[in-house]
């Protein structure tokens, strides 16, 4: 198994953060440093992460949270901030959030412990698809929604066709309906703010066959198998 692979599957990063911890000289395997991709690691290999000894994880745990606005997706946060992982530091394994939402946004957040899955969830090969709820300011116009749909520019490359649909008209703000399957860096704020309007509130309530509900903010749920074996067929 490569060693990116085995690190996975022990529960300590998914596949890419992984690449990254051994090109920094964080991982060793029988006491010799690995910064080389492509390592193959063997049954009673002993490969430690910062000096601590890796193994396989035994059950693969998968945890539904909304996550408020004012929290960060990352393991750790140099300003201070409060941090999504905060909440899980009892929980019985180490869990990793399934790509980000953004210190502003909220919404639908899947942290587990499967790395492989979390590597063929956010892989754009597999195209999984996110829903998010958005207020933005003014009036959204059709044509606005028709090149929303069709896909704008940024930083010089067209965004995927997007699935856009007008919720609710408020006086001063308009709250669509957005579908996309790409990940990149605050992707629905910028296409937005490319047609001049500003997001006041972003939540995310789908993530593949995952649906928010009706899940109150900063509480989390196990998935159900049946919600399980969904994802696993839309990979």
């Amino acid at each position: 198994m490569r060693l990116q692979k085995y690190m996975a599957s022990c529960g300590a990063a998914s596949r890419r953060a992984a690449e990254e911890m051994i090109a920094a000289g964080r991982v060793t395997v029988n006491g010799r440093t690995v910064t080389e991709m492509g390592v193959q690691v063997e049954d009673g290999d002993e490969v430690r992460l910062d000096g601590k000894l890796l193994r396989p994880e035994t059950e693969l745990k998968y945890v539904l949270y909304h996550k408020p606005a004012g929290e960060v997706t990352t393991v750790s946060d140099p300003e201070g901030r409060p941090a999504v992982l905060d909440h899980f530091r009892d929980y019985p394994v180490r869990l990793y959030p399934v790509g980000r939402l953004d210190f502003d946004s909220e919404g639908l957040l899947l942290l587990t412990n499967d790395g492989d899955l979390t590597q063929r969830m956010l892989h754009p090969s597999h195209e999984v698809k996110k829903t998010y709820l958005a207020r933005v300011t003014g009036s959204v116009s059709l044509d606005t929604v028709r090149r929303l749909r069709a896909g704008v520019l940024l930083d010089d490359h067209k965004t995927a066709p997007a699935e856009v649909r007008i919720i609710k008209e408020e006086t001063f703000a308009t709250v669509v309906l957005m579908t996309i399957h790409e990940g990149r860096n605050r992707q629905v704020r910028r296409m937005f703010e490319s047609e001049g309007h500003k997001v006041l509130q972003l939540r995310r309530v789908r993530f593949g066959p995952l649906q928010l509900g009706d899940l109150p903010r900063g509480q989390w749920r196990e998935l159900t198998p049946a919600e399980v074996r969904r994802l696993k067929e839309t990979l």
